[in-house]
């Protein structure tokens, strides 16, 4: 199985992780986010440690009401009424304290953790091509999600628990001490067996619950495999296919599943047998302690029921140890992705600094980072003068996308040069760079908002002047002054409640307010109708004028009118000149195309 299921398997609890040194220094710098909320945080935490030792007067105080029933006074109580209203003022401040706790570690846990996820999405969108080349959306999705919101219960919730139980356990074992110290070590030489015992089983049902919700990880993994490849799924009739792989992977999250019941039966068959004669043999040496004169009634009752809160103590303490082990494995992911490196740049202030848009490549070689053994482009050079329209021809894998991909600097090439201006772009400012560089895919992906949101990501501040006038341009102002809403019609995911006609169009107005200086056009009109080709294609010839362009082509009656064409093969240009020309070369790249798609085939 790939490491990328394995992480999304993990899930928000991830894998557990020693509590050595390391990483515990892991959990402290992520500890960090609390500390603009350090008072709130240590008030909650002060409150907390109140409340805890407070609560130790709710198995104390009910013994000795027999004790003072019996004429025998404790403290400061004399009378059953003074013990009764002392329990009904403990329940009030209980009460009190328990809502001032929740209130606080709730703020400083939904703002510590909003401070994560915005400085780790800030870092997503920062992070190159190449990161998201070799993750998957769904372990990044689990990231953000997931993972904070699992450290977010830690820090606020686990943290805490941990701390009231360890006060509760000292506290309690303190108590009974002082209560009976005859009993205490009693109690101490019999329920450590029936703890480590306890902790044995527990790990073999955590070892089989781990594999059983993993197995159940998988299945969702094929869900949402499915659910995003639903179409193909679809086209296919692959429907009994995806469910035969869901029913398999469930069979397996079944499989352990029983075996953790098993094990879970097994441990509360021997627990509460177990816990009961440990109860049975205090009860027995606290009786003949009474029977001797050497304990009182009222104390022993006392020391029971501080017992059970010794049994729950200890039985929360491993659980809550669990969780901080767990929290150490996403703090871990959530570190690497802050610690990739960023490109830069990218949240400074808009400079509109615009380009001239003259090109150059200059012995470019590229190979993609996840496919190290492929040469790409090898030692491609290319002159592109301002407000030319150069064509990009080749089969699939020649190069053509690579070219402008690396010339957006979305990957930094292994060697040689690219020069916009006669500087080099690692000499550009990112944010300058792509400022200036418009694009106008195949495949249009528009944001799920409305279609204004959609285009002032071209121009933020557009006004409704500006819009409405790229619209026009775009040959979409008709369209969308048809629709009821206006600009404010909700395009759906990804677009899906616009025609791809409507969708090229308002790519190409988002494309005309941003006005660049250089412009990349990736066969926008191949899926078309003879229709909205032909508006599309007024819309392009519109925004080409007076910028440089750069023309993925797959359909090569498209690029006629170019002033040069450039046909790639193996990352190289083999032919280069205007169509006419390329033509009359025998036997040449351009010109054997051009027969293939006359005859109908596809050279993309």
């Amino acid at each position: 199985m790939s490491k990328d299921k394995d992480e999304i398997k993990a899930g928000a609890q991830g894998p557990k992780r020693k509590l050595n040194k390391e990483n515990l220094r892991k959990l402290r710098i992520l500890f960090s986010y609390i500390l603009p909320y350090k008072w709130l945080f240590f008030t909650g935490l002060l409150v907390l440690m109140v409340n805890s030792v407070m609560f130790l007067v709710f198995p104390v105080l009910p013994g000795k009401l027999i004790d003072v029933a019996q004429g025998r006074p404790y403290l400061m109580f004399d009378s059953i009424n003074s013990i009764v209203l002392t329990l009904a003022a403990a329940v009030v401040l209980q009460a009190l304290f328990s809502f001032i706790r929740i209130y606080l570690f709730s703020i400083v846990g939904e703002k510590s953790s909003a401070g994560l996820r915005k400085d780790l999405y800030k870092k997503l969108l920062q992070l190159p091509m190449k990161f998201y080349d070799g993750t998957r959306t769904g372990e990044v999705m689990s990231r953000i999600s997931s993972d904070v919101s699992f450290l977010q219960s830690v820090y606020t919730t686990t943290v805490a628990e941990l701390l009231r139980q360890i006060i509760t356990l000292i506290g309690s074992i303190v108590v009974i001490s002082w209560l009976a110290p005859q009993v205490t070590l009693v109690m101490l030489a019999v329920l450590p067996v029936v703890v480590i015992l306890g902790a044995s089983f527990g790990k073999l049902i955590r070892k089989y619950a781990r594999k059983a919700q993993d197995a159940l990880a998988e299945t969702n993994v094929v869900v949402e495999e499915t659910l995003q490849g639903i179409y193909s799924v679809k086209s296919f009739t692959g429907e009994r296919f995806e469910f035969n792989r869901y029913s398999k992977s469930l069979a397996r999250s079944i499989k352990y599943g029983i075996q953790s019941g098993k094990y879970r039966a097994a441990f509360f068959s021997f627990t509460v047998p177990s816990v009961f004669a440990a109860y049975v043999l205090v009860m027995w040496f606290g009786a003949r302690q009474i029977e001797s004169g050497q304990l009182e009634p009222g104390s022993f009752i006392s020391v029971i029921l501080v017992m059970g809160f010794v049994g729950g103590s200890i039985a929360g303490l491993g659980e809550l140890f669990g969780q901080i082990q767990r929290a150490v494995g996403s703090s871990e992911r959530i570190l690497e992705i802050l610690a990739e490196e960023s490109e830069d740049g990218l949240f400074e202030e808009d400079t509109h600094e615009p380009l001239v848009g003259t090109i150059s490549f200059e012995n470019v070689d590229f190979v993609y980072p996840t496919r190290t053994d492929v040469s790409v482009l090898d030692g491609l050079s290319i002159e592109i003068g301002k407000g030319q329209q150069i064509a990009l021809v080749g089969k699939s894998g020649a190069g053509k996308s690579t070219v402008v991909q690396v010339l957006q600097k979305l990957y930094d090439i292994q060697a040689g040069d690219i020069k916009v201006d006669g500087m080099s772009i690692k000499e550009i400012g990112l944010k300058r760079l792509r400022n200036n560089i418009g694009i106008v895919p195949q495949e249009i992906i528009l944001f799920g908002g409305s279609i204004r949101e959609n285009l002032l990501y071209g121009k933020p501040d557009a006004t409704d002047e500006e819009i409405f006038e790229a619209l026009k341009k775009a040959n979409a102002a008709d369209f969308v002054e048809h629709f009821p809403e206006g600009l404010e019609t909700l395009v759906g995911d990804r677009g899906v409640k616009l025609s791809g006609g409507q969708r090229q169009r308002i790519a190409i107005a988002r494309a005309i307010l941003k006005n660049p200086s250089i412009l990349i056009l990736d066969e926008a009109t191949s899926s078309l109708d003879a229709e909205s080709e032909h508006l599309v294609q007024q819309a392009l010839d519109n925004l080409m004028v007076g910028r440089t362009t750069l023309i993925i082509a797959h359909r090569l009656t498209t690029i006629r009118a170019a002033d040069k064409i450039l046909i790639l093969q193996g990352g190289k240009i083999v032919e280069s000149g205007k169509h006419e020309e390329l033509l009359q070369i025998p036997n040449g790249h351009y010109s054997k195309l051009v027969r293939l798609q006359t005859e109908g085939v596809d050279i993309a």
